[in-house]
């Protein structure tokens, strides 16, 4: 199945570069934001087109997330922030764990679909690497500050911060188009998704996938789950192997025309609209065109590591989610009930157990703690980590708790 693409271009204004609809719709642009909800609804996903997110801007900023994931995992690991749930800098491959694990009787939802639309099932923590940078302004105040942290530069990279900012807000202009046209499909007013989007904490998360040493047919870089944000947005990546699932159950590989961008839907815009629609299911895992891929890539003397220009749209911390107008009457209202964005975020990250191989041991993250450690005499050091701890844990908070606090998580 091929999903319909959305231009955007009629709606840009090519002068200011601002997207703008009339203040009066015309029966043609109702048609094109009808669209747009309709997608979504059915598939999960949508393609666009917009003249504001060029190739060439897509091209600068993965060639530098090529080289920072081509550095040792030494240099990586110090960008990391377990404190804050990984949500600012580096998330190292082998720790983030696909929601199929951690919610209920979603694997089994997956295993009772038809063969051939089964995913991949997953039986640990995803190999990818991310890269965690805010997008937009923070909020003045806020009871969520761990989901709002300043940014993380890695040493080396005079570009990062330019590259990361005009490359991250370029995306999320569009994501704001799209939520204002699909607002209106919906048959609400076009800003009350902006609206919640407005000082969001906006993550421009690059993916990195080591094909290099991981390129074997059936490698699961992205376990079965679905994003727990708004909206997750996407340029072209040079290496296939993102499958979706529609609505219906069917399992879809997803091909991005060139110059367009894939737009997937995540849980808080299911909560808004009452299930409507539904939060996007999605894996990454390397197939035969994925191999095909990969060896045209090392003729080429080209990165063999896999790295999408992700961008997570979220509703602000603060902001109150609940069913939206007429979402508000739906018979499934009551599984969405009212909840800071922000409480909803730290519940989903938290829930339930530690599984093993998501710890993160204090040496590989505090600068110069390993170093110290080798430079001890040789009887003395540690057996040096090379990742994330095996242990599993399991959190159970001991005693009452304060009737005030600004740290509820």
């Amino acid at each position: 199945m091929d999903i319909p693409v959305i231009d955007l271009t009629p709606y840009v204004d090519g002068i200011s570069g601002k997207f703008c609809l009339d203040g009066v719709l015309s029966p043609e642009l109702e048609k094109v934001c009808s669209e747009v909800s309709r997608i979504l609804r059915e598939t999960g996903a949508l393609l666009v087109k917009d003249p504001r997110c060029s190739a060439e801007d897509d091209d600068r900023f993965i060639s530098m997330m090529e080289r920072y994931f081509e550095m040792p995992d030494e240099f990586k690991w110090l960008q990391a922030r377990p404190h804050l749930h990984y949500q600012n800098g580096a998330t190292p491959g082998g720790l983030e764990v696909p929601r199929s694990l951690a919610v209920k009787d979603m694997l089994k939802k997956a295993k009772e679909l038809p063969k051939e639309h089964q995913p991949l099932i997953p039986t640990g923590a995803d190999l990818k690497w991310r890269y965690m940078w805010r997008i937009g302004p923070r909020p003045l105040t806020t009871r969520f500050k761990d989901l709002n942290a300043d940014h993380i530069i890695p040493e080396g990279f005079p570009e990062w911060e330019e590259t990361m900012n005009s490359w991250g807000y370029k995306l999320m202009s569009a994501v704001e188009a799209v939520a204002e046209m699909a607002a209106i499909g919906f048959g609400l007013p076009k800003d009350s998704f902006t609206n919640l989007l407005k000082n969001g904490p906006h993550l421009l998360s690059p993916t990195g996938g080591d094909l290099g040493s991981h390129g074997k047919e059936g490698t699961i870089f992205a376990g079965y789950h679905y994003d727990l944000n708004f909206l997750t947005i996407h340029y072209r990546s040079k290496f296939p192997g993102l499958y979706i699932w529609l609505r219906n159950g069917k399992k879809v590989e997803v091909k991005v025309p060139e110059g367009c961008l894939l737009i997937q839907t995540g849980k808080q815009l299911e909560w808004v609209t009452a299930g409507d629609c539904m939060a996007g299911l999605h894996e990454v895992v390397v197939t035969e065109k994925t191999v095909e891929a990969i060896n045209a890539a090392k003729e080429a003397n080209r990165s063999l590591w896999r790295v999408s220009s992700t961008l997570f749209s979220a509703v602000a911390s603060d902001a109150i989610m609940k069913p939206l107008g007429h979402f508000a009457q739906s018979p499934l209202a009551d599984k969405y009930p009212p909840v800071y964005a922000g409480e909803y975020f730290q519940k989903e990250l938290a829930n339930g157990a530690t599984p093993g191989g998501v710890l993160v041991p204090r040496m590989l993250v505090v600068k110069d703690m390993l170093k110290k450690a080798k430079e001890l005499p040789k009887e003395h050091q540690p057996v040096i980590p090379t990742g994330a701890d095996l242990k599993w844990r399991y959190m159970w908070r001991i005693g009452p708790r304060p009737s005030k606090t600004r740290f509820k998580n």
